[in-house]
């Protein structure tokens, strides 16, 4: 059953995937169309079309290769200044590019078609219709962020005690599962020793009195605390005072930009039942800024995580958790996470759209970068045609016409290497050495 799970997770995750995409380019498609561009195409993915059908003046279809989509607006790119549609093909290689390029942007241009070509559009237009796709995506992180936090709620500790840990070992090497039996020469865990229970209630550490759902306050007073310690627990309607031996540990730092970092502090040894709670629009408009700065953080750091990434997919070197990851690696941890035993399906859920939500988030960043064929590659070119425009007419000068965003090529072709590149490596990775969130 496990695997049939891991199979199913995997394939609702990649579908969430394809929806994203779809999401992305509706985006692109409906403000073209409202600012009356010809779209012929509407694609989810690359390569041999699957499935189309036609509507109107726009094909819809599914590709062989879901790696992305796109949206075909006419006349994306402008005829180069001083020539005409029909030049022949210049045989530098940038120049040829560039001119192979503009052949293909104007492949659907009909005569009645000449006044809703993209490039014709003034740059405030193109800049909305361009946005509009990674908005989209920004959208339906907010959504799937709002869905988990506002309607599922995030696990908050109780005070309730859930479980006891049987002997001392760092809390870090047990995250993934109290183990069954304790290392030869252990020592019993200070909670365990003291007489605490399971199904015991912590009313107070110290003269320090909680209520039911103050877990982490109660943490806190555990970390903060060494030595004998006096604790009150409730245990079948009556309250017990005990002693317990609250020794020092390396736990998990909590509230931490870092999830694997470590402090050591006050350990007792119990696990705190949870119980799910819904947070406000605050949070969440908190945890977007925050799932932002980090997704930034994260593509930023994706050239000096290349080496390791590289050792990871040929070398066989050991994997981090933090490793960038593909359409492959992320659907299986999709599947992953649906095959968890013994969890609560809220934790299930949640994890399974938070992970959907920050791939939006990645996709929102992305496509911003001011290189083509990334949406920020017409952007950019579209502010700066702006600017000069405006520029020229604050001094009377005439009008300096459309920015030629075809001499970006050169770069877009660089680019679209080193990414296939670092595609095909990830790929490589996410299948024989993948990430692994649950050991």
């Amino acid at each position: 059953m496990t695997i049939v799970w891991t199979v199913v997770g995997i394939a609702i995750f990649f579908f969430g995937l394809l929806l994203s995409i779809a999401w992305h380019e509706l985006g692109h498609f409906a403000t073209a169309r409202w600012f009356g561009i010809k779209v012929p195409e509407f694609m989810v993915g690359f390569g041999r079309t699957v499935w189309s059908v036609r509507r109107g003046e726009t094909a819809y279809g599914i590709k062989a290769i879901p790696l992305g989509g796109y949206v075909r607006m006419i006349g994306m790119l402008p005829p180069a200044k001083g020539g005409t549609l029909g030049r022949s093909r210049r045989t530098g290689p940038f120049q040829g590019l560039m001119d192979d390029a503009r052949a293909q942007s104007q492949m659907d241009v009909l005569p009645q078609d000449a006044d809703r070509q993209f490039w014709t559009r003034s740059p405030w237009k193109r800049i909305i219709v361009m946005f509009a796709g990674p908005f989209m995506n920004l959208i339906l992180a907010v959504v799937l962020f709002s869905l988990v936090l506002m309607g599922i709620g995030v696990p908050a500790a109780t005070t309730q005690i859930e479980s006891l840990e049987k002997c001392v070992l760092p809390a870090v090497a047990v995250q993934n599962g109290v183990p069954k039996e304790c290392p030869a020469g252990a020592p019993l865990a200070p909670a365990l020793a003291a007489g605490v229970q399971p199904d015991d209630r912590i009313l107070s550490v110290r003269g320090q009195e909680f209520g039911p759902d103050d877990g982490t306050a109660l943490q806190d007073a555990i970390r903060a605390s060494s030595g004998p310690t006096q604790i009150v627990v409730e245990r079948a309607g009556r309250q017990i005072p005990l002693t317990v031996d609250v020794i020092p540990n390396v736990l998990p730092t909590r509230d931490s930009a870092d999830p694997y970092a470590t402090v050591t502090a006050g350990y007792l040894g119990v696990a705190l039942d949870t119980k799910y709670m819904q947070l406000g629009p605050g949070d969440v408009a908190a945890q977007i800024g925050n799932g932002v700065v980090r997704t930034a953080e994260a593509i930023t750091q994706i050239p000096a995580r290349v080496p390791a990434l590289f050792g990871a997919a040929f070398l066989g070197e050991e994997r981090s958790q933090d490793s960038p990851m593909g359409v492959v690696g992320v659907s299986r941890i999709g599947g992953e996470i649906l095959a968890q035993q013994d969890v609560p399906w809220q934790a299930d859920v949640s994890r399974f759209l938070m992970m959907l939500a920050a791939v939006n988030l990645s996709l929102f960043l992305l496509n911003l970068l001011p290189v083509p064929p990334l949406d920020g590659g017409q952007i950019v070119p579209a502010i700066w045609e702006a600017i000069k425009r405006n520029t020229a007419k604050l001094l009377g000068r005439p009008d300096p016409g459309p920015v030629d965003a075809a001499k970006l090529l050169p770069l877009a072709y660089v680019f679209v290497i080193v990414f296939l590149g670092f595609s095909v490596m990830v790929a490589i990775a996410d299948i024989v050495n993948p990430v692994r969130l649950f050991g």
